[in-house]
């Protein structure tokens, strides 16, 4: 099955008139910065299906006349075309926003042979510069790549909420969008680690979403890996058949052992990567403070005085082994200190600030393909 690379025209390939939001004439049309140049290289690298799906409000009425957009789209395609860049179809809903028409972006029904057609939707991108485009992109079930914010839904304050998880890239660049879609595919790790105490399955995915699926037959340490998966922004399945009659130890260590041993294959040599992620966060009166480096030099600073015994069956002396293990699996050098009083929440601040320096440190550099480290090794 072949993705999808649905691409909004307006705001999105050439530039959006702010008077009117109508290319009605030559003079109006404009391309953005980069845009030819980097639809070509995702053009030539990736086997996408190419589908331009645009809204043109009122299109073929009196206030925008058929004469007046088919000129300037035409010479759009054809410069497009003289590049290199084609589309399989272009979609054009031609209604006014206030009648809500299920054919208008973010409705499917012009849309509805590839929602039942043998196309890869789950790997299909939208591009768009509205909220609008990303809510197609969450109807089709594709992700969705946001270039900046049209300027009237700042102004109107309109949050991402209920989108983010639909959102892979937030940015104002064409490079930054052909970067990711060019990304190395290979970011993943999947693995099997069997000793007599413990058999123990990881499944991750660097450039996930945050999904999450996990089985360690300990409750709590299921919630926490959920907090890592979730806030790095990584999809991660952890399932853990261990030696829990005895206690619990082999299994959340051996799975810090197996998830950092993970990791490592995932980011490979860490060519393009930041290394680096620093994150303060904190949860109810409880503070974690976390610097990371993926230094192939593992080392743990833990400085934490967590109360009680066990959160749920989780014993609380299991978190710094956890991390220390982590850290030794993933060749990391991770300082952790965290301050609290409930110690539930100090140990979920600590899985968060991780997770969320975990996301700054594996996070592409755009246009950088070199190894972050002046040894030329990490």
């Amino acid at each position: 099955m072949k993705p999808i690379l649905f691409l909004d025209r307006d705001g999105t390939i050439i530039v959006e008139p702010p008077e009117d939001f109508q290319v009605d004439s030559f003079e109006k049309l404009a391309f953005l910065p980069g845009a030819i140049h980097q639809m070509l290289r995702v053009k030539q690298a990736r086997d996408f299906h190419w589908v331009m799906v645009t809204n043109q409000d009122g299109l073929g009425t009196d206030s925008f006349p058929e004469e007046s957009f088919w000129g300037p789209h035409n010479l759009m395609m054809k410069i497009l075309e003289s590049e290199g860049i084609t589309f399989e179809e272009v979609v054009i809903d031609r209604s006014f926003k206030h009648e809500s028409k299920p054919t208008r972006k973010p409705g499917t029904a012009l849309l509805s042979h590839y929602l039942m057609g043998d196309y890869d939707l789950a790997n299909s991108v939208v591009v768009g510069d509205r909220l609008s485009d990303i809510q197609l992109a969450k109807n089709l079930g594709a992700k969705g790549i946001l270039l900046g914010l049209s300027s009237d839904e700042q102004d109107h304050g309109q949050d991402l909420e209920g989108l983010r998880e639909t959102i892979v890239l937030t940015t104002d660049s064409w490079q930054h969008i052909a970067d990711f879609l060019l990304r190395p595919e290979g970011r993943k790790a999947e693995l099997r680690r069997c000793t007599n105490e413990t058999d123990i399955v990881v499944k991750l995915d660097l450039d996930g979403t945050g999904k999450t699926n996990h089985l360690t037959g300990i409750g709590f340490f299921d919630h926490m890996l959920d907090q890592l998966g979730k806030h790095a922004r990584i999809d991660l399945a952890v399932e853990v058949n261990g030696d829990l009659h005895i206690d619990p130890h082999h299994s959340i260590e051996d799975a810090a052992l197996a998830l950092g041993e993970a990791f490592r294959n995932a980011l490979g040599d860490k060519r393009g990567i930041e290394r680096y992620g620093c994150f303060n966060l904190s949860m109810d009166e409880a503070l974690a403070e976390v610097a990371l480096d993926f230094s192939g030099r593992p080392f743990l600073v833990w400085e934490a005085n967590i109360p009680g015994e066990r959160v749920g069956e989780f014993p609380v002396e299991m978190v710094e082994h956890f991390f220390r293990s982590f850290a030794d699996a993933a060749r990391a050098n991770l300082n952790i200190r965290v301050s609290g009083k409930n110690a539930h929440h100090m140990i979920e601040a600590t899985f968060k600030g991780v997770a969320r320096a975990i996301r700054l440190a594996i996070a592409k550099v755009p246009g950088d393909d070199s190894i972050p480290s002046t040894k030329g090794v990490l």
